[in-house]
């Protein structure tokens, strides 16, 4: 390291310079400024997570709703700043762009170990349900749950994510080949589809023969595809931004980590639906009454 000259050392943009002349080797790292975000984001989300707890307990909603609009707050302060950071001060050097990749495979990982503590929820209970009080005679799901009907409501919600996960691989693709208008077509698709999803999701909760609190068959069912629905929520948000940013040429084919940053978190949300149908409303299913 020591051998490589000054004029060998790539050149970042002035933000990422000091102060001024001699002030130090020029490196190609993002220095952040001081950000209020993580922490709001952390009391933003404290807020939501009380207000829920509240809320299931019998409370009224307003907490929560406060917590999650707090939420939007810093997503959209946050995400300002990032695209600040990008679009007009060239932060985003290479380098930097490699410790960004990291850092939304690291996320998505994280994510991946949240769902599998449900999973390993719902296989537990449907695989040793003589534990439970409420299913003395081990009948899985338990007698007194009419569940839902596989093939009706949650596969044309799997039909919707699935061609959402082609819309947003077209985008990707006409990314890549600089055609920024065919790419915002693909993306205002696959928000809409989004939408679709999370409008479907809302109505089948609304017209489930039982409910959260009525055993662990309804508790297992609801928080794993609760928490994925609201994950599908984020998803859409994070897509419709990179679809306001693909209308005002903020991406290039070489440069658009932004989007693919989206796309990765969207296919991640893909795949999980797929695991949620076949392991609950597909296997968790067999063998009991259904109803539309």
């Amino acid at each position: 390291m020591a051998d490589i000259t000054h004029a060998q050392m790539p050149h970042p943009p002035a933000s990422a310079h000091g102060a001024g002349e001699g002030a130090g080797i020029p490196h190609p790292y993002h220095l952040v400024k001081p950000s209020p975000w993580p922490l709001l984001g952390a009391f933003a989300a404290g807020l939501f997570a009380t207000g829920m707890v509240i809320y299931m307990h019998g409370g009224g909603w307003l907490l929560a709703a406060l917590g999650f609009l707090s939420i939007l707050g810093v997503m959209f302060g946050w995400w300002r700043d990032v695209i600040k950071e990008a679009v007009r001060e060239k932060a985003h050097t290479p380098v930097v762009k490699i410790g960004l990749r990291y850092g939304m495979a690291l996320f998505i990982a994280s994510e991946v170990m949240f769902f599998a503590a449900f999973f390993w929820a719902f296989y537990d209970a449907a695989l040793y349900p003589k534990v439970f009080a409420e299913n003395p005679h081990g009948v899985w799901p338990p007698p007194n749950i009419t569940v839902l009907e596989t093939f009706h409501l949650p596969l044309m919600m799997t039909l919707i994510l699935l061609l959402s996960g082609v819309t947003v691989t077209w985008a990707h693709h006409a990314i890549l080949e600089g055609r920024n208008k065919e790419a915002s077509r693909a993306l205002g698709l696959t928000v809409l589809l989004g939408v679709m999803f999370t409008f479907f999701q809302g109505w089948e909760y609304a017209h489930a023969a039982f409910g959260f609190k009525q055993g662990i068959y309804p508790s297992t069912f609801y928080m794993a595809t609760g928490f994925h629905g609201f994950h599908v929520i984020i998803g859409t948000i994070f897509l419709a931004v990179c679809w306001f940013r693909t209308m005002k040429g903020h991406f290039t084919p070489r440069s658009h980590f932004g989007f693919e940053a989206a796309a990765w978190y969207w296919h991640f949300v893909d795949v999980v639906w797929l695991f949620l149908f076949v392991s609950i409303y597909w296997w968790g299913s067999l063998g009991a009454a259904s109803g539309h």
